[in-house]
């Protein structure tokens, strides 16, 4: 789709297609493209929560006074402070968790049935006495511009110029089993089942939060950097593109995927661990598109494992330490290291088209290195936390320095880029190639499309055609040799099909440099950027050795950027790079551009370019059905148990129990909440005590729906080798909705299991 790489069955497609169709000229115009494209804090008790009130006026550091945003100096009297304040907050940004589509994979009939993982934005703010920067990752698909919008708004009504577009990155980790549903352009609109409030109140405010918690926690700290490879975690899964890259340059590189792992370690001056912010490419696609719960996939499993090893005795998503892994240039980088095999006879599908000799690039797909994606999880996110933990601790490298930070919006469909002394090329509107239909390795498409095409394809160039019309000669010269299967540039009903206007962002502490790339970079891609944009810092200005760090995914989505020899493969993620085969062309020159304005200490006389268009609520459809009058079996109650438990159990053991339940999406704010909890019994003091919430790793949450209005929930505990022996139970929470007098009204339930043992 849209979002990423992957796939989509064919039958879901047709039936979303005919009921677009019926429904409305606009979108079933759109619907073509969900048919053939889109294969490609604190966690307490549901009724206990108290987090802290943001403060409403920002703090000042308390080692000098900040200037009023009418007062800040210009950037050639900025003084020089070797001092940081550091600030790290987290919050929860899980959003709904039922019904609302998964955003990674595009397919309509993943649609989100529970909770394996919660997610949770984290928030690093590094300030000195006259500038300040924020980094936030979350455990989201992408930054849609509407969210980075929306944030941004947030940020100024409670900070003035504090925080504001040139010095606040939003990055998303990229996991694909997150809620969709907070996108402003129609391609993303219709593969998400629309513009879904609940789901982007939930991110919005968990980044903010997570900033407000920053903000409020700043203290005198220093940051320390290290860098090492992470074996074994990746592979490249579009090696036949990576190889027609020029042969001096792969040379210089002993691998077709980045390794390296990039860790900031922040402690506050007395040595007090604050915070791990770090970077790394791989796709957090562990997690398959057979899931159904909400999930951080194996970046978000290494965030776990390092803030619970951190804030020993507390629950996820609680404590004062935190842990980012963030997203790199992961574009053509798998976690599925066993490689790409044919599903019906085993043997390797390697090739340029990904294709088996029976069942075509359909049987085609990548897998491990687990039995099942759950171990996979779990053997990745383990090895990068294993290696990100050995860096932490052995982290000398100190970062010091200026702050800085330059930001432009560019129109990318129109950027000129100087290719040498003589030649010029352009980027194009946006458009799509067939092979985009054809998903990846990690996710195969469900029609008769294959990677690597340079050809259309007659019968669905035809249905485009009669739909939608022709790409104008002009694109379709300008995509050579993509195929383009929809010309979304020159497609603006309801509402424009992709993005024109792109933010590009640096920002830079002491030596080190993050380029906010907005997207997702190849392997070679991120090379050549981290190359321009250091060359340009270590040249031109006083930073000295300056290390480079690729942020993917930030700002705005506009899917993939391949390098100009990778394009002409036409592999998925050429058929997705949406501006032409000159989009890392552009990129390099606009960052450079960036670059060069900070090392000659030049940001002001950036032009600020043209700014993007935030359109009204009333613009953004909703095709997410209301949630019915929830119903419950004849002679029970919501919250009664259906199925119990056994009453004893092994460690090592899965504990199961099945409640009648509402619908989660009636639990509308659930961030800081739980949907279950496993308590243990405390002989000492006569209590029940929460040792796992629905962020553990351990429990599972599934929601199934029934006929009639009625559904159920099922609580999974896998019980780990650490549980203790004792007595035990499952409590669940939610929320049911009835209507009496027509009036819709929702109200909280609960229900507990029976006891149960645990023992050796």
């Amino acid at each position: 789709m849209a979002s990423k790489s992957c796939c989509r069955t064919f039958t879901a497609l047709e039936r979303v297609l005919m009921v677009l169709f019926v429904l409305m000229t606009g979108v079933s115009v759109g619907l073509i493209i969900v048919m053939v494209v889109s294969r490609s804090s604190d966690t307490t008790d549901l009724l206990t929560t108290t987090p802290a009130p943001p403060p409403t006026e920002p703090e000042k550091p308390k080692t000098s006074e900040k200037p009023k945003p009418s007062e800040k100096p210009k950037p050639s009297e900025k003084p020089f402070d070797s001092s940081y304040l550091i600030g790290v907050g987290r919050a929860d940004c899980t959003g709904p968790v039922a019904e609302v589509p998964l955003m990674g994979y595009a397919s309509p009939d993943q649609t989100a049935g529970g909770i394996h993982t919660r997610l949770y934005s984290r928030a690093f703010i590094v300030a000195n006495n006259s500038e300040r920067v924020v980094f936030v990752s979350a455990e989201i698909g992408m930054v849609s511009q509407r969210l980075r919008l929306e944030v941004l708004k947030k940020l100024q009504t409670k900070y003035g110029d504090l925080y504001r577009q040139e010095n606040v990155v939003l990055s998303g980790t990229h996991t694909h089993s997150g809620p969709g549903g907070y996108f402003q352009y129609t391609l993303f609109i219709i593969t998400s089942k629309g513009y879904i409030k609940p789901s982007i109140n939930a991110i919005v405010n968990g980044i903010v939060k997570s900033i407000d918690i920053a903000h409020s926690n700043l203290k005198a700290g220093r940051i320390f950097l290290n860098k090492g490879e992470v074996e074994n975690s990746n592979l490249n899964r579009s090696p036949h593109s990576y190889l027609n890259n020029p042969e001096e340059e792969r040379m210089k590189y002993k691998s077709n995927t980045d390794k390296e792992l990039v860790v900031l370690k922040m402690v506050d001056l007395d040595g007090n661990d604050l915070g791990l912010l770090s970077w790394f490419a791989v796709h957090p696609v562990s997690m398959n598109n057979t899931n159904r719960m909400v999930s951080s996939d194996n970046m978000g499993y290494a965030s776990y494992l390092f803030e619970q090893e951190m804030n020993a005795g507390s629950l996820p998503g609680q404590g004062p330490f935190v842990a980012a892994f963030s997203s790199s240039n992961l574009g053509d980088v798998s976690p599925n290291t066993k490689g790409p095999h044919c599903i019906n006879t085993g043997e390797s599908c390697d090739n340029i088209n990904s294709s088996c000799p029976i069942g075509g690039s359909n049987m085609c797909m990548a897998m491990g290195p687990g039995v099942n994606m759950f171990e996979s999880t779990k053997i990745i996110g383990g090895t990068i936390f294993n290696k990100a933990k050995e860096l932490y601790r052995t982290a000398q490298q100190e970062v010091t320095g200026p702050l800085n930070a330059a930001h432009q919006w560019v129109n990318m469909t129109d950027v000129t880029v100087q290719l040498n002394a003589t030649h010029t090329g352009k980027t194009c509107k946006p458009a799509l190639g067939h092979s985009f239909a054809a998903g990846t390795i990690d996710g195969v498409g469900g029609l008769n499309f294959t990677q690597g095409s340079v050809e259309g394809d007659p019968f669905w160039d035809g249905i485009r055609d009669a739909l939608l019309g022709s790409p104008s000669n002009e694109t379709q010269d300008c995509h050579h040799p993509k195929p383009i299967l929809f010309s979304t540039g020159e497609m603006n009903v309801p509402l424009p099909w992709h993005p024109a206007i792109v933010d590009v962002q640096i920002i830079t502490i002491g030596s080190l440099a993050i380029v906010a790339i907005p997207g997702e970079f190849t392997t070679m891609a991120g090379r050549r950027m981290r190359e321009a944009v250091k060359n340009e810092l270590e040249s031109r200005g006083s930073l000295g050795q300056v290390e480079v760090v690729i942020a993917g995914l930030c700002n705005i989505y506009t899917h993939y950027i391949t390098t100009y020899e990778e394009y002409q493969i036409q592999r998925y993620e050429a058929a997705s790079n949406i501006y032409g085969p000159h989009s890392l062309s552009a990129y390099i020159q606009l960052f450079s551009s960036l670059a060069r304005a900070i090392a000659e200490n030049k940001v002001a006389d950036l032009p600020k370019g043209p700014e993007p268009p935030f359109f009204n609520n009333s613009q953004l459809i909703s095709l997410l059905p209301l949630t019915p009058v929830d119903k419950m079996p004849l002679n029970t109650s919501f919250g009664d148990v259906l199925i119990q438990t056994l009453q004893s159990y092994k460690r090592g053991e899965v504990v199961e129990v099945t409640f009648v339940s509402g619908n989660p999406r009636n639990s509308a704010d659930t961030a800081e909440k739980t949907f279950l909890t496993v308590e243990k019994y405390e002989n000492m003091t006569n209590s029940w005590k929460v040792v796992h919430t629905d962020a553990s790793w351990e429990t599972r949450f599934h929601w199934i729906k029934g006929t009639g209005g009625q559904s159920n929930v099922t609580v999974e505990w896998h019980v780990p080798s650490t549980a203790h022996p004792g007595t035990y139970r499952i409590q669940h929470f939610g929320h049911y909705k009835e209507r009496p007098n027509f009036i819709p009204v929702i109200k909280p339930y609960e229900g507990s299991s029976g006891s149960f043992d645990i023992y050796n």
